[in-house]
């Protein structure tokens, strides 16, 4: 487990997640505490990205529940294998004894018989190092499930009323992300460590198209990282995010441009915006953005 703020930086780093000060130490505090943490921000900023780099730096099983609406104990904690329960049931009738009856009945509630999701796999774990849970777009879901989650985050147990309350012998590292679609209720943030995660500066936009793109120049990467940055100061329907930019420093280094030809921006633009108003809105802005912010 990392020691200090500029361990953690370096570490997750070494993971190419590129983060500041103020986002380290709030991770190093969760992990000292044993809170999860809380990450709100736009959608390609990095969120989810943070806990599959905190995973490979604690050396730990990386647990995913994506949250939608309508997201149910089933499918997050754990439900009954209730086909394999039935066909138990049918070998009984085949000619069991009453007391072997009995004995396979009880057995029907049983490790055998459970189907173990992502919340109930982090807490009732045996690894050699706690895992990572990661509860992303929890703003997906609806306020029942919140409430469940209430109790987990709470008590690092989760109640099956045919087995009894399993506890976290090791608590898991959580990271909850969210973007804002809803407000996530305050009961739920108490629990939590908060950040918010913003878009980076120009630099540090930069910084993170070479790490996660190095067939992508310097000049490139400067490029692309200013024309988004550009690309969000206008009144767009969905703004690119740091994921969107790499994806554009990779596609012009994949044809050979060096991002000057408004031509060529135009044609591979789709991979930093998603929408054909904001493409109708992009394309006739380009020419001012190339002059705005020269490499």
């Amino acid at each position: 487990m990392p020691e200090t703020v500029d361990e953690v930086v370096a570490r997750l780093g070494e993971q190419a997640y590129l983060c500041d000060r103020r986002l380290a130490t709030v991770i190093l505090v969760a992990l000292r505490i044993r809170k999860p943490l809380f990450v709100e921000g736009e959608a390609g900023v990095g969120k989810t990205e943070l806990a599959r780099a905190m995973a490979q730096v604690l050396g730990a099983r990386l647990i995913r529940l994506q949250c939608y609406e309508g997201i149910d104990l089933a499918h997050a904690a754990y439900e009954w294998n209730y086909a394999r329960q039935l066909l138990h049931i049918r070998l009984l009738d085949t000619g069991a004894s009453d007391a072997g009856r009995a004995t396979a009945e009880r057995d029907l509630f049983g490790d055998e018989y459970l189907l173990r999701r992502p919340l109930l796999d982090a807490i009732d774990n045996r690894d050699p190092v706690a895992p990572v849970l990661l509860i992303d777009e929890i703003d997906r879901s609806d306020e029942e499930f919140e409430a469940f989650l209430l109790e987990l985050l709470a008590d690092f147990a989760i109640s099956i009323p045919e087995l009894g309350t399993v506890r976290a012998a090791q608590p898991p590292f959580v990271v909850l992300t969210g973007n804002r679609t809803r407000e996530v209720h305050d009961a739920l943030k108490r629990r939590c460590l908060y950040h918010w995660i913003d878009y980076p500066d120009l630099e540090r936009e930069v910084a993170i198209v070479r790490v996660r793109a190095p067939e992508v120049s310097e000049r490139l990467a400067r490029r692309v990282a200013g024309l988004v940055q550009g690309l969000r100061g206008m009144d767009l329907y969905k703004l690119p995010g740091v994921a969107e930019t790499v994806d554009w420093a990779r596609s012009l280094a994949a044809i050979g441009a060096d991002g000057s030809d408004p031509e060529t921006l135009e044609a591979t633009m789709g991979a930093a915006v998603k929408y054909q108003e904001d493409l109708e809105s992009v394309r006739t802005a380009i020419p001012d953005l190339l002059r705005d912010r020269p490499a």
